[in-house]
């Protein structure tokens, strides 16, 4: 069975629910990964600094956490995605980067972690790195925020 589904504050800015789901997909699939069922959610800095606190015991705002939900198995992936999309606002300034490129990153981020991927030591955010950049080549992150 393979689902996304896609919530979102609704103080926030609406993603394209449709094109967010496809990032999912096409991460998934660009992994061979072939059976999911992904909850993206979109937060303030506020929801995910206090899951923050409560899941990891760190006080501090972060951009993207990711829960997966069963055991780890190649052949199926269950999980949630929690995407802070005031983080994303500020670290695109930051990083100088188109808003939109930034939150996909961020969805394609949380679902390599969900699939194993760590980016505790250099050689692990390099390798995360160069996924991310590979899959944001192949996906249309221009079409996440069509009403911005």
């Amino acid at each position: 069975m393979n689902q996304v589904s896609c919530k979102c504050d609704p103080k926030l800015d609406q993603p394209n629910h449709s094109n967010a789901k496809q990032t999912v997909i096409d991460t998934f699939s660009f992994k061979d990964i072939s059976e999911y069922d992904i909850a993206l959610i979109f937060v303030s800095d506020e929801f995910l600094s206090d899951l923050k606190k409560e899941y990891f015991q760190k006080n501090h705002f972060t951009d993207v956490i990711a829960f997966r939900l069963n055991e780890y198995d190649k052949s199926f992936v269950e999980g949630e995605v929690y995407i802070s999309l005031p983080r994303a606002k500020e670290n695109s300034k930051i990083f100088n980067e188109p808003y939109a490129k930034e939150v996909s990153r961020l969805i394609i981020h949380g679902c390599l972690h969900l699939i194993g991927f760590e980016d505790e030591s250099k050689s692990e955010k390099e390798i995360m790195t160069k996924s991310e950049e590979e899959i944001l080549k192949i996906i249309n992150w221009e079409g996440l925020f069509t009403d911005l």
